[in-house]
C-alpha cells in the first residue's frame, strides 16, 4: 500500500529496473517454434496452440469500404482478466502487476492481478503457475463484484473473447514480488499518465466504474462539467432515451448488419505480401505482421518468439459529450466491428487510425473517405477537451500499438437529431451495458474506465489535452 501515488512511483521504478528484458525482432520465416503452414501459408505454432496468423474475407462490411481483405490474429481460446480487492483500513484496494510485455512502447506496465491466455496458465508453455489464478478459478472464496465475458479488438483478433471479474476477498493474500496494492482514488490518477495502465487493467476497471460514484463536491455544482458527469450517473436523473429504446437501437443495428467474413489462408489475401520478413500491405497502410524474440527476467517462461502484428499510425478513439437534461450525454455508435463474436456493439462516437482517412490516404482505388464527426474530433478547441491520454493496447500481440483516448464536449447548438448508427447514451446506461457483455467494444469499455476514474479537476484545465490536442 503506499500513503502517495510519489510512492508508487518510486516503488515502480525499482520494479521495472528489477525486470530484465529484451525484444528483438525477427524475420517471420526464422521464428523460432513457428512455421508458415504449407499450402496455406499461414503462421502457426508447433504445439497448435496459442494462436495463429490467417487470412480474412469481409464482404458487404456496410462501410465506405464495403469488402476487403486482411490477415487475422485466431485465438480460439479465453483468456483471464483478473482484478483482485481487497479492504485494508475499511478502503477497497485493488492488486496491480508490473508486468513486461513484448509489445508495450513502455515496456513494463500495470496489469491486472491475472491477465494469462488459458494456454498460459493450463501451462502449454511448461513455465511457472500463474500467482492468484486460484481466487478467479474457485471465485467462491470471495465475492463476485463484476464478470462479463468481453471482446479485444475485433480489426486485428477474430472472434476473441477474454473473461473479465473483479473478485473481493477477505483472506490474507501474500504480496509477492512485483504486485503492489493501489485504491480506486490512485488508480484514477495514474490513468491520465500516457501508457501507465495497460489495456487489460483498463477493460476489467470499466466494470469497477460503477464501484466509485462522483464525490458529492462535483455534484453539488450541476452547472459545471463534473456537475453534469454526476447527473450522468444518477439513477434519478433524466437520460434522453430509456433502457428499452437503447436496446432497441442495438437490435436494430444488429438486424440490418449484412457483414459477411471467412477465413481463408493467409497466403492468399489479395493486397498482402510477405516481403523481408514481414507481412505488409501493398499500400504500406493499416498494420504489418512482424516477428519478435523475446527474452524476460519476470514471466511465466524466460524466452519465447512470436508473431505481432504493428499499426503503421497511431489510432484515435473519442466520445462527443453533450449536456442533455443537465446530464452529460455520450454519442455512441452501434458500428460493425469486423470480426467481433457479435458482429455489431457499441463503440465511440470515432473509431479509426486517421492516417488511413481524409484527402492525403489513398488505397491505390482512390482517396479514403472521411468518417463521419472526424474532423470535429480532430478539430476541438481546447475548452472542449475533457480528458485527453494515450494509451498502449495490448502489448501481447500488438507491437507499439497506441491510440489516443478522448473526451470532448460539444457546443450547446451540437444537434441531437443522428445518423442511424449513432445515439445518446448517459454513464449510467453505458455501465449496465458493459456488465452484461458483449455490448461494448474495447475501446469504448477504456473510455468508460478513464471516464468513471476521472479526478475532480476543473473543467478549464482538461487533463492532457495540451499534450496531445
Amino acid at each position: 500500500m503506499f500513503s502517495s501515488t510519489a510512492e508508487f512511483h518510486q516503488w515502480f521504478a525499482q520494479a521495472c529496473a528489477a525486470q530484465a528484458h529484451q525484444v528483438t525482432r525477427v524475420p517471420l520465416d526464422r521464428l523460432e517454434g513457428w512455421s508458415l503452414q504449407e499450402g496455406t501459408g499461414n503462421l502457426v505454432h508447433r504445439s497448435g496452440r496459442f494462436f495463429s496468423v490467417q487470412g480474412l474475407d469481409v464482404q458487404r462490411a456496410g462501410r465506405d469500404v464495403d469488402a476487403w481483405q486482411q490477415p487475422i490474429l485466431v485465438q480460439p481460446e479465453q483468456g483471464m482478466l483478473g482484478i483482485l480487492v481487497k479492504e485494508f483500513h475499511g478502503v477497497p484496494h485493488c492488486l496491480l502487476q508490473a508486468k513486461m510485455e513484448p509489445g508495450n512502447s513502455v515496456p513494463v506496465q500495470l496489469s491486472p492481478t491475472v491477465q494469462a491466455t488459458r494456454s498460459n496458465y493450463t501451462g502449454v508453455h511448461g513455465g511457472r503457475p500463474v500467482p492468484y489464478l486460484g481466487h478467479f478459478l474457485d471465485p467462491g472464496r470471495g465475492q463476485v463484484l463484476s464478470d462479463a465475458l468481453q471482446s479485444e479488438q475485433a480489426a486485428w483478433f477474430f472472434a476473441k473473447r477474454n473473461r473479465n471479474m473483479i473478485v473481493r476477498t477477505d483472506e490474507d493474500v501474500p504480496l509477492l514480488e512485483g504486485f503492489c496494492w493501489l485504491t480506486f482514488d490512485q488508480i484514477a490518477e495514474l490513468l491520465q499518465i500516457d501508457d501507465l495502465i495497460n489495456m487489460d487493467t483498463r477493460t476489467v476497471l470499466s466494470g469497477a466504474v460503477g464501484l466509485r460514484p462522483p464525490t458529492r463536491a462535483a455534484a453539488a455544482d450541476p452547472d459545471s462539467f463534473h456537475g453534469a458527469l454526476a447527473a450522468s450517473w444518477d439513477p434519478q436523473g433524466r437520460p434522453l432515451h430509456g433502457s428499452a429504446a437503447l436496446l432497441r437501437h442495438l437490435a436494430r443495428a444488429k438486424e440490418r448488419c449484412t457483414l459477411i467474413r471467412r477465413l481463408v489462408p493467409l497466403a492468399d489475401t489479395a493486397r498482402w505480401t510477405m516481403r523481408e520478413g514481414v507481412v505488409t500491405h501493398d499500400t504500406g497502410r493499416h498494420f504489418t505482421v512482424l516477428g519478435v524474440r523475446v527474452e524476460a527476467s519476470h514471466r511465466e517462461v524466460p524466452g519465447w518468439s512470436q508473431p505481432m502484428l504493428m499499426p503503421n499510425s497511431r489510432g484515435v478513439a473519442a466520445f462527443l459529450a453533450k449536456r442533455i437534461n443537465g446530464a452529460l450525454h455520450l454519442l455512441v455508435q452501434a458500428r460493425t466491428e469486423t470480426a467481433a463474436m457479435a458482429r455489431v456493439e457499441l463503440a465511440p462516437t470515432v473509431q479509426c487510425q486517421p492516417a488511413d482517412y481524409g484527402p492525403g490516404a489513398r488505397d491505390g482505388r482512390g482517396p479514403a473517405p472521411r468518417l463521419e464527426f472526424l474532423d470535429t474530433v480532430l478539430s476541438a478547441r481546447p475548452d472542449q477537451i475533457r480528458f485527453d491520454t494515450v494509451q498502449s493496447e495490448e502489448g501481447g500481440r500488438f507491437y507499439h500499438a497506441r491510440i489516443r483516448y478522448a473526451l470532448i464536449e460539444t457546443d450547446d447548438d451540437f444537434p441531437l437529431e443522428l445518423p442511424p448508427a449513432y445515439t445518446w447514451m448517459t454513464v449510467r446506461q453505458l455501465i449496465g451495458f458493459v456488465r452484461h457483455g458483449g455490448h461494448l467494444n474495447v475501446e469504448a469499455r477504456t473510455l468508460l474506465a478513464l471516464l468513471g476514474f476521472l479526478p475532480a479537476t476543473s473543467p478549464a484545465e482538461p487533463v492532457g489535452a495540451a499534450a496531445h490536442a
